[in-house]
């Protein structure tokens, strides 16, 4: 696979690949956009990402000197509003695209009013418009594969129906193909996943259900730290160049030869190594010399 940069822009690469296996669907080139799940913290000042004294208002902007897309992470703590949507689409880099993460009264704390949170959320998110690449629904690991939960599921994403959606499953009941099915006939992305490999949770996989796009979250795969409570601990992981060369030999390639661009996030927050780790992926994608990163 010839693999090779060219787009100016930060954080997209652009994958040459190879003809995929005889008889199967492949394609000429992906594009592929690598970034982080949230932008804004504050430890990130510390470990050298941001400049010491960079203010909460000046990070998107410089966030957008390495990466071509984010992950807005808090939207899931409260409720996306227009006006600072729009505000931010106004200051940030003309290059750079965004995912919402889908409020969590509508996953984890489901309120019983979440059609009325649906809508407030749509509104909320519109001034993104063409620069949104995904609504990410992710669910917690407690969430099964249960009729009312798959009732409550197929509502949420006929509520989403005509803005493109990544769903996420922490739980391992999902992992069977009527479901790979169900999204591919929807044209939903699953999210795949890098996470410890403990038992009930959603497994790697290289699974592409909507043609248009796959989309990836690196967690970290801190063991001891995942089921601990504490975030920092659970997210404090470092990825060397061999795990993430391993992982694109092992799923990367192969989704990209099947979907028309690719999205990839790190949340592995813990001590900025979530941006370290995505421009030593970005790096590794392009083709660059390990002393060139």
């Amino acid at each position: 696979m010839v693999r090779g940069e060219s787009d100016i822009r930060p954080g997209r690469v652009e994958l040459a690949l190879a003809p995929g296996p005889a008889g199967g669907a492949s394609a000429q080139s992906c594009p592929v956009y690598v970034g982080t799940c949230g932008y804004s913290y504050t430890e990130w000042l510390d470990s050298g990402f941001y400049p010491q004294g960079t203010k909460s208002a000046e990070m998107l902007g410089l966030y957008g000197r390495c990466f071509s897309v984010v992950e807005l992470n808090y939207t899931w703590y409260q409720m996306a509003r227009a006006d600072a949507l729009a505000r931010m689409v106004e200051k940030a880099p003309a290059h750079l695209l965004f995912a919402a993460k889908l409020t969590r009264t509508m996953t984890h704390e489901r309120a019983d009013n979440w059609q009325e949170q649906l809508r407030l959320f749509r509104q909320g998110i519109a001034p993104l418009h063409k620069r949104l690449v995904a609504v990410l629904i992710q669910l917690p690991p407690d969430f099964d594969r249960s009729i009312a939960n798959r009732t409550y599921l197929a509502a949420l994403l006929d509520g989403l129906h005509d803005v493109p959606v990544a769903v996420e499953f922490r739980h391992g009941s999902w992992a069977i193909d009527p479901v790979f099915a169900e999204l591919e006939r929807r044209q939903i992305t699953l999210v795949a996943v890098d996470e410890p490999l403990l038992p009930g949770l959603f497994p790697p996989l290289d699974v592409v259900t909507n043609p248009a796009l796959f989309y990836v979250r690196f967690h970290g795969r801190n063991n001891e730290g995942w089921r601990s409570g504490n975030m920092q601990k659970k997210f404090n992981y470092d990825y060397s160049d061999e795990e993430l060369r391993a992982w694109c030999d092992r799923y990367l390639y192969a989704m990209a030869a099947r979907a028309g661009r690719g999205f990839l996030f790190f949340n592995n927050h813990v001590r900025a190594q979530a941006p370290r780790n995505g421009r030593k992926l970005a790096a590794i994608l392009a083709g660059l010399p390990a002393g060139a990163r």
